[in-house]
């Protein structure tokens, strides 16, 4: 069966002008009641004369739903017919081929039981305690070893030795462990917290530690994905770095190539439920940026799935066809635009050598012998390391682990910021903008050398969301023209494949998660080229914006939109949703403040905008040393307790990792309740200039990477508690993001879906907006799905994968919707 989301008509004889008019009256009541006013003239519209927003609007749709005499209305409708004599004369029509039936509500998933939740938390802790345990007693044996050794070319061999012999067995443990406690993956379904599940976890869990993960875009890394089981053809290419789990449910054909974020598990989290299905993808397909595909998915031979699209339960893409959309649907893009070029299986092969005798050769025995000699010969470290040369007790021990992480800490971000900004400009010296290379060659590794380095995300973290972030981006190698600085032009999350073809027009503000695709890719080639972004543009989050996007001036990107590819250039519009239609590029509501934005006005907030987030990135410099201060200390307290070696350093060692771990968590929720004061927030509608907003932005700097080590545990539940969330019991989270924690509540056995996200905020143009979040019991949110602020999901609802559920929606119980924008499901 194959689900498609649309927008639910309803299907009636026409009764002719009469029919329309009683309609339409319906509905000007309805939206009166929304707006508060006495009257909704028929033909006013929605955004120009009664000044309505997208909020407004989804409330309407909304009270319309919950009418039985009215047919339904999406956001869709709405935009495309603004006003109510349009709307109810496009609803009255008689499609040519009547709609299917909505797709019937899904009763609840039945309460899980909270003795198989415990017990699945006690045997992960105990997983997770024996990795940890293990990594203590592999450092603490193998730093006794080099230690021994005399000379630096003792200490490299020996290096050598053990850092393969780690790299080696961090990459097959999940192939061994995948293949003893699973055997083959096959379609199936059982119940999370259950034994089967507890295979399943760990299995994914060994994964995404694999160093393999590394060498996406590497042929090694389709020669990993083969040992584990799938099948894959020659000549594939997988820049994606999410690593699929049902390996054997995974069928590549020759030719393909997958993009980076591309998300391919092989599974879904469903109603408390892990059901695996097989995703199968021709010869010669193309899988594009942020896209997700469902289980049974698939694509035949030469066929293209665009950007910012998704393939859901059961769909298939024909042999040569090209789709995109979130649903797909077909199109007429051609999404490879580069030629081809010679790439032998002898350049892959050879490719891959070279990259993997690097690792072993170079990279790890310098990281591990690196650091045995830095501890080895700074005298500095002697009285920390050395048992007999100080009491932990005494003051001289914490001067200087004071004094030390001081050092390093200033060194790390010193020579951090030399090195992404000098580094790979030197790099880019051999490149040519639009010239064809072949893949795995010089240019290749320039190219993924250039893009790790540029990306690192520590100081688009520091200097995002304030106006620092834009001599930042410049010094990377952005074309920013001439900038209107607002304070906040771009967020803390922007992705590129190289700084140095990326332009950037005047007045425009990013939000997080743009990612810059300047890089485009065949099978056996690839070609940089600029990617320009018109000027006095507002881009929502995860956006991602390909060569020859077809936007110009004065547009509004909203969240998750596709970005054209054909068609004329759009100015002066906004553009929502997968694939795009157009809305207004502002209203009202959204201009109230723009006396903040123009004359001395603005510059006495700018400036006292700056002020607030110089102190906001000195005090979060500050944390961060603070955080590798305690983490430090710690560390050499257990070397000096036992000089770190033999089973009970190992053992200590192990200890360490676990109780950083804890201290981590426990650090960063302190400083996040401290920020919010221990008081959950409010919504709020204000000005980027108002001090409210300087002081939300520093809930957004709080580092929140070590959440992901709690993924699918019962234990990322007891997080988000600890950092304000109000969650129900039983909650299994595969990988959620929530950006403001006290303003969401969650039912209890809800599904958190992998790479969804939950966002009570909303920053367009010069205005912040943020309300709660109401999440049901019961209730799913797939993979990649997106959940906007002042939405409530009923008990049971659930959102499909790469959904976008817009500001202001409610979702009935037991409802099924999916789309960008999302709508209700109705079944073919």
């Amino acid at each position: 069966m194959v689900v498609n989301p649309g927008e639910i008509t309803t299907v009636a004889p026409v009764d002719g002008t009469a029919q329309v008019d009683g309609t339409a009256q319906v509905l000007a009541e309805v939206l009166a009641g929304v707006v508060k006013t006495d009257q909704v003239p028929l033909d006013s519209h929605f955004f120009d004369d009664l000044g309505a927003n997208s909020l407004v609007m989804a409330q309407f749709c909304a009270r319309v739903r919950k009418r039985d005499d009215l047919p339904q209305v999406s956001m869709r409708d709405v935009y495309g017919h603004p006003t109510i004599r349009g709307l109810a004369t496009a609803l009255a029509e008689v499609p040519a081929t009547a709609p299917a039936p909505a797709r019937p509500a899904e009763p609840p998933p039945p309460p899980g039981s909270t003795a198989r939740h415990a017990l699945c938390g006690v045997l992960q802790f105990l997983v997770f305690a024996a990795y940890c345990f293990a990594a203590g007693l592999a450092t603490a044996e193998g730093y006794s070893w080099i230690s021994d050794a005399d000379g630096l070319l003792m200490v490299y061999l020996r290096s050598l030795v053990l850092g393969g012999a780690l790299f080696l067995a961090l990459c097959t443990l999940p192939v061994v462990a995948k293949w003893v406690l699973v055997g083959r993956w096959k379609e199936t379904e059982f119940p999370v917290w259950s034994l089967a599940y507890v295979r399943f976890w760990l299995v994914k869990a060994l994964l995404h530690a694999s160093p393999m993960v590394l060498f996406t875009g590497n042929p090694l890394y389709v020669l990993y994905l083969r040992a584990l089981g799938a099948r894959i053809g020659p000549g594939v290419t997988v820049l994606s770095h999410s690593m699929p789990v049902c390996t054997d449910l995974l069928t590549v054909g020759a030719g393909t190539v997958i993009r980076k974020d591309a998300l391919l598990l092989g599974y879904r989290a469903h109603a408390g439920r892990i059901r695996t299905g097989p995703v199968t993808l021709g010869r010669d397909v193309f899988v594009g940026e942020k896209t997700v595909l469902d289980i049974g998915t698939s694509i035949g031979d030469g066929g293209q799935l665009g950007h910012s699209s998704a393939l859901y339960d059961g769909a298939a893409i024909p042999a040569g066809e090209r789709w995109h959309g979130s649903p797909a649907r077909p199109t007429d893009v051609d999404h490879i635009r580069v030629p081809a070029a010679r790439c032998t299986p002898a350049r892959r092969a050879g490719y891959a050598l070279v990259t993997l005798l690097q690792t072993l050769l170079v990279y790890v025995p310098l990281g591990i012998g690196g650091v045995f000699l830095v501890m080895d010969l700074v005298p500095a470290l002697d009285p920390l390391l050395d048992p007999n040369a100080k009491e932990l007790a005494s003051a001289a021990f914490y001067a200087e682990a004071l004094i030390l992480s001081v050092a390093l800490f200033l060194g790390f971000v010193v020579l951090g910021l030399v090195t992404v900004t000098v580094l790979p400009r030197l790099l880019n010296l051999t490149l040519r903008a639009d010239r064809v290379y072949p893949l795995y060659g010089f240019h290749y590794s320039v190219q993924r050398a250039i893009a790790r380095m540029t990306n690192i995300k520590f100081f688009k973290w520091l200097c995002g969301d304030s106006s620092y972030i834009v001599p930042y981006l410049r010094s990377l190698g952005y074309d920013l023209s001439h900038v209107e600085q607002t304070g906040s032009n771009f967020g803390t999350e922007v992705a590129h494949e190289t700084p140095y073809l990326a332009t950037v027009g005047s007045g425009t503000m990013v939000a997080d998660g743009l990612s810059i695709l300047n890089a485009e890719y065949s099978s056996t080639s690839f070609r940089l080229s600029r990617v320009t972004i018109g000027g006095q543009n507002f881009l929502g989050n995860h956006i991602a914006y390909p060569v020859g996007g077809r936007t110009g001036d004065n547009c509004l990107l909203a969240t998750k939109v596709l970005v054209p590819l054909d068609g004329e250039l759009r100015q002066g519009v906004g553009l929502l949703g997968s694939p795009p239609f157009e809305i207004p590029r502002t209203v009202e509501r959204d201009t109230r403040f723009d006396h903040f934005r123009e004359g001395d006005e603005l510059r006495r907030r700018l400036s006292a905008k700056n002020r607030s987030n110089a102190r906001t990135m000195a005090l979060f410099l500050f944390l961060r040393w603070l955080h590798w201060f305690l983490l430090t200390l710690l560390g050499f307290a257990a070397v000096n307790l036992y000089g770190g070696r033999g089973a009970l350093g190992g053992l200590l060692i192990g200890a360490y990792l676990m109780t950083g771990l804890a201290v981590t968590v426990g650090y960063w929720a302190l400083v996040e309740r401290v920020i919010t004061r221990f008081r959950p927030l409010q919504p709020r509608l204000c000005s980027i200039y108002d001090p409210y907003f300087w002081w939300h932005e520093r809930l957004w700097k709080v580092p929140d990477q070590h959440l992901v080590v709690f993924n699918g545990t019962p234990f990322k539940s007891l997080v988000w508690r600890l950092l304000g969330v109000r969650i129900g019991r039983r909650v299994f989270d595969d990988g959620c993001y929530l950006t403001e924690r006290t303003l969401v509540t969650i039912g209890s056995d809800t599904t958190l879906g992998h790479h969804s996200k939950v966002q009570a905020h909303s920053q367009e143009d010069g205005t912040f907006k943020s309300d709660h979040i109401v999440i049901g019991d019961g209730c799913t949110l797939g993979t990649g799905a997106l959940v906007h602020y002042g939405v409530a999901m009923g008990d049971g609802s659930v959102l499909g994968v790469d959904a976008f559920l817009m500001k202001g929606e409610e979702m009935p119980a037991g409802a099924h919707w999916g789309g960008n924008p999302a709508v209700a499901l109705r079944r073919a």
